[in-house]
């Protein structure tokens, strides 16, 4: 289950200091409440200050090296008011939805981050190419593979970087077990499972509002998709089958999904089973190989991911919120010199096309080819 972590917490959970079995990050980065100097890399300007922005991109970006914290967009005069006295940002770096576009005369914003219900990010991305800045989105990239290539297509246009914030892709004991999947190492794939979800107490976020980007495919089961293509080690030709459900209709209204069950295939005939959910705890990845099995668990916190292998067990110790800090240190790092990012508009593409193909499985039970 991804826990809300207060800034006290963060900072107590810093105290976490064991080292790590394979692939250590070279450091851990200090703490979320030291403030570092301004001017430093790349200007970030944050889209949307909900929860994800206030709580763990916001203090991970008092640590990154590569990147700052240059500006904000928000609807709320009083979250502009405590968030330029708490970052100390300059009154023309703030913006609101209404004067957005003017970002594009000020170059102390190099990097728009897009963090707004899925339903916003296509047309937050585009203004932002628009505007001339580099553009970092928030995942499910967007509701549908069609927008998706869309903000691709205007990054491209306007000569920008998109990068989609899988911080997974940038986490260490991923980056360790993908890499063994990749080499073969216990001979090939045979089986994945692969399940992602947590119980969700609220009933008005825009996760129970369809028109907003909600249900649990969209916003959980993206992770459970890239558990599955991880742990197969390629991309799947089709959906198998798959089902939604609710245990709570008064919440989950007009077909949204709070579970989703569905059965993935790889070349090869590789299955793969996902889960996600917004009614259950589950967090984990099992990948069975002619030699031996590989299980994750869990396998998508902000820290503590642990694989285990028959090489050993993988784990790497650091604190909230070192991932989001090093995922945007890594994109900041590829923009200045001119390098392709880790996870481009297209990975994101990719999860989405994957979405649409299992809600239409659900929808019409039949198999849907990819």
């Amino acid at each position: 289950m991804q826990r809300k972590f207060s800034r006290r917490q963060v900072v107590k959970s810093l105290s976490i200091g064991s080292a790590a079995l394979l692939l250590s990050p070279s450091s851990l980065l200090s703490a979320c409440g030291a403030r570092l100097p301004q001017k430093r890399g790349l200007g970030v300007a944050l889209v949307g200050l909900g929860y994800y922005s206030t709580d763990l991109l916001a203090p991970a970006l008092q640590q990154t090296k590569n990147c700052y914290l240059a500006g904000i967009v928000t609807g709320s005069p009083s979250k502009a008011e405590t968030w330029k006295k708490q970052y100390n940002i300059a009154a023309k770096n703030i913006y609101n939805y209404s004067n957005f576009d003017q970002v594009a005369n000020n170059p102390d914003i190099d990097v728009v981050y897009v963090v707004l219900p899925p339903s916003m990010h296509h047309e937050y991305v585009i203004r932002a190419a628009a505007a001339g800045k580099h553009v970092w989105c928030e995942k499910p990239m967007a509701l549908t593979a069609k927008e998706c290539r869309e903000m691709i297509d205007a990054c491209n246009k306007a000569k920008r970087s998109l990068a989609i914030g899988y911080r997974l892709q940038h986490e260490p004991t991923t980056q360790a077990y993908r890499h063994i999947i990749s080499g073969k190492q216990f001979g090939a794939v045979q089986k994945v499972s692969c399940a992602a979800g947590y119980r969700e107490s609220r009933s008005d976020h825009w996760k129970q509002k369809k028109e907003l980007g909600g249900g649990v495919l969209y916003d959980m089961g993206v992770y459970a998709i890239q558990g599955a293509r991880f742990g197969a080690g390629a991309e799947p030709i089709a959906v198998v089958s798959a089902k939604t459900s609710t245990t709570r209709p008064e919440i989950y209204k007009n077909g949204l999904d709070e579970t989703t069950e569905a059965t993935l295939e790889f070349p090869g005939g590789v299955l793969a089973d996902i889960k996600t959910s917004f009614a259950e705890n589950i967090n984990h990845l099992h990948v069975k190989f002619e030699k031996g099995e590989l299980t994750v668990n869990p396998y998508q916190p902000y820290a503590g991911v642990k694989a285990k292998s028959p090489l050993g067990d993988i784990y790497h110790a650091y604190a909230v919120p070192w991932q989001q800090a090093k995922q945007m240190d890594d994109d900041a790092l590829a923009i200045m010199e001119k390098k392709p990012m880790l996870v481009p508009g297209e990975e994101g593409l990719r999860d989405i096309r994957i979405v649409e193909a299992i809600y239409k499985a659900a929808a019409t039970r039949q198999r849907v080819s990819l």
